[in-house]
């Protein structure tokens, strides 16, 4: 891991630690915000309607998720997947705060509007996060190399296969005319 990465990915995360805690510490608060976001999402998906029915427990879940993965992310484990999770949390978040949002004067419209292009800055550094690979081959690539050594060496297989039969059949023929 690079000097950049060991560094950058506890600073990022650290944010989201805090943020979790906090936001698991005052589910109520949080499932306000967050009220408007199921409500739309069981409207949306109906079968998640019973996961979505108490805010308050959907907000401690996002809390816990948001903490565990920040955690792991800057402990640099599982750092792709753990960006992912971060992705998926900072977004429903910072969609929430949004929304939750008091936008009555000028100065609130701007706080608002500050607040909303930190959260998306935000989901873009984790967004980057999720798909830094340091430098080795995406799990696509090697899927992809990984094919392509298998059908060249089946190929190969096949060839020599063909000349032991081949080389088969004549050794028959010829048992065969001196028998």
């Amino acid at each position: 891991m690079s000097i950049v990465r060991r560094i950058a990915r506890p600073l990022l995360a650290t944010g989201y630690v805090a943020n979790g805690v906090e936001s698991f510490r005052n589910s109520s608060r949080a499932a306000e915000h967050l009220a408007p976001a199921a409500s739309a999402a069981s409207k949306a998906f109906p079968q998640a309607g019973p996961v979505l029915q108490n805010p308050a427990v959907v907000a401690q879940g996002l809390a816990a998720a948001q903490v565990g993965a920040a955690v792991l992310f800057g402990l640099g484990r599982l750092p792709r997947l753990s960006a992912g999770v971060l992705v998926t949390t900072t977004a429903l978040n910072a969609y929430a705060d949004y929304r939750a949002a008091e936008a009555d004067t000028a100065e609130q419209k701007a706080a608002r509007r500050a607040t909303a292009f930190k959260n998306a800055s935000l989901v873009g550094a984790v967004m980057l996060a999720a798909v830094d690979t340091e430098g080795n081959p995406s799990l696509l690539w090697r899927a992809e190399h990984l094919a392509g050594d298998v059908k060249k060496n089946a190929s190969r297989l096949g060839k020599d296969t063909q000349k032991q039969v081949a080389k088969a059949e004549k050794a028959l023929q010829h048992a065969v005319k001196h028998s």
